[in-house]
């Protein structure tokens, strides 16, 4: 299934997932755009549509194990993963570190597919590739719906995305709305603790 960058920003516009204000993201730039993907995902044909895509991206790379960084990428990633046919297991923060938790192993040489909702820094995805290899995977790449980098993130292997926006992210001293004294909302998953 071929989605068109345009018709997966409109997708995000028509559930509400696409907000414009003053946010703080989960790496703790601001922007004054947000893609709240689990307003989109809450909708499972847009979940199944979403994660069909991503997959097509990967057909013919006999990918083992689909990979997600918790907790937004988890529905996304499930669905990349039944599109394969593939197991699916995710990665968490444990006192700040990416981790496998809840028995999730993976095997020596094991084909891997990280998969994420938004890249902006690439932080979670590029620990969450560091993990796998880490316990041993060989990380074959890795998947956005959105790439907000504008394909700048490195992640340590190669990686595609259904959309590629350019949309400020700064650091909070250089940020124009924290200057006019405007509150930032963060509406992301990660606690500041974690950034």
């Amino acid at each position: 299934m071929i989605l068109r960058a345009e018709e997966v920003i409109e997708r995000f516009r028509r559930t509400g997932a696409l907000l414009e204000g003053h946010f703080i993201l989960s790496s703790g730039l601001h922007s004054p755009n947000y893609l709240q993907c689990a307003l989109l995902l809450q909708h499972p044909t847009e979940a199944t549509r979403f994660g069909q895509a991503l997959a097509d991206e990967f057909r013919d790379g006999r990918i083992e194990t689909i990979a997600a960084p918790a907790i937004g990428g988890i529905v996304i990633g499930y669905e990349v993963a039944r599109a394969l046919g593939a197991r699916f297991i995710w990665t968490e923060r444990v006192g700040g570190e990416m981790t496998l938790r809840r028995g999730f192993n993976v095997r020596s040489g094991e084909s891997v597919l990280v998969i994420e909702d938004v890249i902006t820094t690439g932080g979670s995805t590029r620990e969450t590739v560091e993990t796998l290899r880490n316990a041993g995977a060989r990380v074959v790449g890795a998947a956005s719906i959105i790439d907000r980098s504008s394909g700048r993130a490195d992640v340590g292997v190669p990686r595609v995305a259904l959309a590629t926006l350019d949309v400020p992210a700064v650091a909070p001293s250089a940020c124009e709305a924290c200057a006019r004294g405007e509150e930032a909302v963060k509406p992301g998953s990660r606690k500041s603790s974690d950034k």
